[in-house]
């Protein structure tokens, strides 16, 4: 056996000790790892939890509203026909919510799901945004609100129908999320000015409210899926937090943008900028989001 000189016995021992503290520190990172992929799971599933309460009080409360109105209604007497009407107007009022929400559920499991896809085709723009608002009306109402409405084409205002080839449902999905964002957040009696213009190829939607506002450490948060500034399952204002995720998912979708600017207890201002698409093989004619019209013989728009 070769004889190790005190010398070899000691580069060896520190080498050894070398190797043992290269891997304590990486040990150490790995742990520090870990740690952190911990927390995030774990936040991950508190959040994913809270948003499951969200959505379960989101659907069962309309649900159980418009249960027990209908109930009322079979028995009201023959004569009492202004409170069978205010009670419809509920019914309508929950069940227009309550297919809102389910609309963004379905639109959110789609995105996860990889399955969020746009279908071109030509849209009456000016007919979509009127369609919206009309449908949004009666939330506008109840908080006494004004809405201001401009249209323009190359910078020059219009009335005039004016069509845009893009995917009509999903527009629709991102105004009526914009839309519903600024009555929800604003003020009793506020105001909410849209401007909708299409130039060089480019369709710009801006909805600005005058409402609560966010702070600047917020506007980043009000695009997660899982976050909402407000997180308190009995917020004053419904919600899951879906919105504002669902319009940044979408405008991505048609490679656009999406700007928020905000004042604390003064306004908010979203525009989402939106480029002209090709329109699919079969051409087809949207006067709102749920409407197409074709002409199967030749192709012609009706």
């Amino acid at each position: 056996m070769k004889k190790i000189s005190d010398q070899e016995l000691i580069d060896e021992l520190k080498f050894r000790f070398e190797q043992k503290e290269t891997a304590l520190k990486e040990l150490t990172i790995i742990t520090e790892q870990l740690k952190v992929v911990n927390k995030k799971l774990s936040e991950s599933e508190s959040l994913k939890s809270h948003f499951l309460s969200n959505i379960t009080n989101e659907i069962v409360n309309p649900f159980a509203s418009i249960l027990g109105l209908s109930r009322n209604i079979q028995a009201v007497d023959e004569c009492k026909c202004d409170k069978v009407k205010k009670m419809a107007a509920m019914i309508y009022q929950e069940a227009f919510e309550l297919d809102f929400q389910l609309k963004n559920i379905f639109a959110a499991a789609k995105i996860e799901a990889g399955e969020f896809f746009p279908e071109v085709y030509s849209v009456n723009i000016r007919e979509l945004i009127l369609s919206e608002i009309e449908n949004f009306q009666f939330k506008l109402d109840e908080k006494q609100m004004s809405l201001d409405i401009k249209f323009y084409i190359n910078s020059i205002e219009t009335t005039n129908n004016f069509t845009f080839k893009t995917d009509s449902e999903k527009i629709s999905l991102v105004v009526t999320n914009l839309l519903d964002n600024a009555i929800k957040y604003s003020n009793a009696a506020g105001k909410i000015e849209i401007v909708i213009s299409v130039e060089n190829g480019n369709l710009s939607i801006s909805v600005k409210d005058y409402g609560i506002g966010i702070n600047k450490d917020d506007l980043q948060l009000i695009f997660d899926r899982f976050k909402r500034v407000d997180a308190s399952i009995n917020s004053v204002n419904r919600g899951h937090g879906l919105g504002l995720s669902i319009v940044k998912a979408t405008i991505d979708l048609f490679d656009g943008s999406v700007d928020v600017t905000s004042l604390k207890n003064k306004n908010s201002h979203f525009t989402v900028v939106v480029p002209e698409k090709e329109a699919g093989a079969d051409i087809g004619f949207a006067i709102d989001g749920n409407d197409l019209l074709f002409d199967m013989d030749d192709n012609e728009i009706l």
